[in-house]
């Protein structure tokens, strides 16, 4: 490496750029012929980081992301894509990853603009193996681009839905680690929400697709991006009503809140977010049924909870605190429908499999929340022996008629005779869908 890099130190800077990608090209491909999965050593990096992202101006950091598009475009060898991907844009923990993950984001940007799809599916493989800290920097500055800077652009990224479903997927992941709902800086945009529900509603399996296509690892890594966006997008949906509510709670300068204000302001959300938000709650419940059928495929029924209990505590935590904040401001019919949509989550994703939890440990984690009775459905019952034997004593018994319903339930069902204390079908209360829910 040492007589590469002093043929690099007299050209300008960016034909050495450019030199470095071609060397890189031809060591990779031959260490490849010989391992299947090569070690990316230090010297491939140090003139990474010597050549390439330290040295170049805006016009020829430009030219190098056209070089860099064309290349891996033209590439044939999907293992060398990879790895070269890999070798550039893998976090090294030291000062030149502020310019690694600017110069990944310029190039997935431009990826996006112009459908490369090999960059797109490289970026996905990265979005997958790489700490989520620096998943979200890429999800940033993908949705500065196209649903901030220039109105109407967020339509070029929509796109890609049908180019690369698979960065789409973890393109969601990322943004819902991003956009967690915890403080009003932190709602997604419209224009990024109305594009994840549309994708979402017209192929729901899209966000299944990196869990339905990657070898499931004993331990799961901590610190990276989960396997499917679900625990994102039920934060997303539980916590909206509240979220917005909060973000327009109106205040007079003494810091009180206007009673007529606090009344205008309806039921905290705008008519479109919240038909939005509907829609995605629907989307996530039916993919949440389609996991059982998954998981038992893959050997992973009550062994893998793609919805991790440890998740749920901070998400119920948020939830109670919120609505002790919003309580003063009447926000009731808020929190009704968050804790119905947590309700409705919690009961769908622990009868497929997809949260493995005791309802002691539900009972115990929910006793914090206000009364709501479709909570209380859930967390007691019904009770029925689970045919699946992989599942652990104590663990919440599969249910086998479908969540959705039109109807309320009984506030007191010993009161109506005629009803079972256990009703045969789960109807949800204080929430209708405009959408005809998958049987």
């Amino acid at each position: 490496m040492s007589d590469i890099r002093h043929s690099l130190l007299r050209r300008d800077a960016l034909s050495a750029a450019k030199e470095v990608l071609y060397h890189l090209d031809i060591y990779f491909s031959s260490q490849l012929q010989s391992a299947p999965l090569p070690m990316v050593d230090k010297g491939p990096v140090e003139l990474l980081e010597e050549f390439v992202f330290q040295r170049l101006n805006s016009l020829q950091e430009l030219q190098l992301l056209e070089i860099m598009c064309s290349y891996f475009q033209e590439q044939t060898k999907d293992s060398v894509r990879q790895i070269i991907f890999t070798s550039l844009f893998s976090p090294q923990g030291n000062k030149a990853d502020d310019s690694r993950m600017s110069l990944l984001g310029k190039l997935v940007s431009m990826a996006v603009a112009v459908c490369r799809v090999p960059v797109l599916e490289c970026a996905a493989s990265w979005l997958q193996r790489t700490p989520v800290v620096y998943c979200v920097r890429l999800a940033k500055a993908l949705v500065d681009d196209y649903c901030c800077l220039v109105p109407g652009s967020v339509q070029t990224l929509k796109q890609v839905f049908s180019a690369s479903p698979r960065f789409c997927c973890q393109f969601i992941t990322s943004v819902t680690a991003l956009y967690d709902l915890s403080s009003d800086d932190l709602v997604p945009p419209m224009d990024l929400l109305e594009m994840i529900v549309s994708w979402i509603f017209e192929d729901p399996r899209l966000i299944l697709i990196t869990f339905l296509n990657t070898p499931i690892a004993a331990n799961l890594p901590i610190g990276f991006l989960e396997l499917t966006p679900l625990i994102g997008l039920i934060r997303w949906c539980v916590k909206a009503p509240l979220a917005y509510k909060r973000k327009r709670k109106p205040s007079l300068p003494n810091g009180h809140v206007s009673s007529r204000a606090a009344k205008d302001s309806g039921a905290g959300m705008d008519r479109d977010c919240h038909l939005l938000y509907s829609k995605l709650h629907l989307s996530v419940l039916q993919v949440l049924l389609t996991l059982q059928l998954h998981l038992t495929e893959k050997n992973l029924y009550g062994r893998l909870g793609l919805i991790l209990f440890d998740h749920m505590v901070p998400l119920v935590e948020e939830v109670s605190r919120l609505a002790d904040e919003l309580n003063p401001l009447n926000a009731s019919q808020e929190i009704e429908l968050a804790l119905d949509r947590l309700a409705q989550a919690l009961q769908v994703a622990m009868a497929s499999g997809a949260l493995l939890c005791t309802r002691d440990d539900l009972r115990t984690l929910c006793s914090r929340l206000p009364h709501n009775n479709l909570l209380q459905l859930v967390i007691s019952g019904p009770v029925q022996q689970s045919p699946h034997t992989a599942l652990p004593p104590g663990f919440y018994p599969h249910i086998h008629t479908p969540p959705l319903g039109y109807g309320a339930v009984p506030a007191h069902p010993a009161a109506h005779p005629g009803l079972p204390t256990h009703p045969g079908h789960t109807f949800i209360s204080g929430v209708t869908f405009p959408f005809r829910p998958i049987r």
